[in-house]
């Protein structure tokens, strides 16, 4: 393929990672969705993966870089974290295998009905003696539904904005939990040889207008009121669940 003929890929690329790395630095989450989603549109799923694997990386070490407090927080939700890393090894292998419609289906409408409650206002709320057994089965689950789709999201994110934290806080848990499913996620590729040189390659470019938009999208978030927060977060949410739904149906 000449360098006229990879332009295209090139430009879409870029523009899918400044999109979703905006969304990111905005809400704390939607880069591998976002990008998985759209990427999946031109290359498949399992090439689609390995492209967001160092952007995913990098902006999610920054995100929890950018308060204190983060040894506390990641010891409080050490469950979830082996629960990802224990779902991604039992679905290794399912993303590359491409029949992924009906799980996109089901998490699209799974993040609609959540992004619709929070929304209407309705809390969700997990005690504090029950983190110890939910966590890891809330991580687990995240963890085979991100080896069938690529996106790390539900229920983690439900899960960790029920824990009552403040905005900040739930941007680095969030980070916390998308930096581990996205190192389970790479090493899962890469034993299934979907992590290629050429991969990682396409994965540093894709790294630079990801960190453009969420420099642009961070500096939005500090701006905003925490219940003008609250309302973008879910919007964010509705629409990424309205897409996922919409891309699973027709695939499914």
């Amino acid at each position: 393929m000449s360098a006229t003929d990879l332009t295209p890929l090139i430009a879409t690329i870029a523009f899918v990672f400044l999109l979703a790395g905006f969304v990111k630095g905005v809400v704390g989450l939607g880069l591998p969705t976002i990008s998985m989603g759209l990427l999946s549109l031109a290359m498949p799923p399992a090439q689609a993966a390995a492209l967001l694997v160092v952007p995913s990386l990098v902006t999610n070490v920054w995100q929890i870089a950018a308060r204190p407090g983060l040894w506390a927080l990641a010891r409080r939700i050490a469950g979830l974290l082996v629960g990802v890393c224990a779902g991604v090894a039992v679905g290794a292998g399912w993303l590359a295998g491409g029949a992924t419609g009906g799980m996109t289906l089901a998490l699209g409408l799974a993040l609609f009905a959540y992004a619709a409650l929070g929304l209407l206002s309705v809390r969700l709320h997990v005690p504090a003696r029950a983190e110890r057994w939910v966590s890891p089965l809330v991580g687990l689950a995240t963890g085979l539904v991100t080896a069938a789709t690529g996106v790390f999201v539900i229920p983690a994110v439900p899960y960790l904005q029920a824990l009552g934290l403040d905005k900040e806080e739930l941007v680095q848990a969030l980070g916390i939990s998308f930096l581990v499913s996205t190192i389970a996620l790479a090493l899962a590729l890469g034993s299934g040889g979907a992590l290629r040189p050429q991969a990682v390659a396409g994965s540093l470019l894709a790294l630079l207008p990801a960190l453009a938009g969420m420099g642009l999208g961070q500096w939005l978030r500090l701006r905003v009121r925490p219940e003008l927060f609250r309302k973008l977060f879910f919007a964010g949410l509705l629409l990424l669940g309205a897409y996922l739904s919409l891309r699973g149906a027709m695939h499914a």
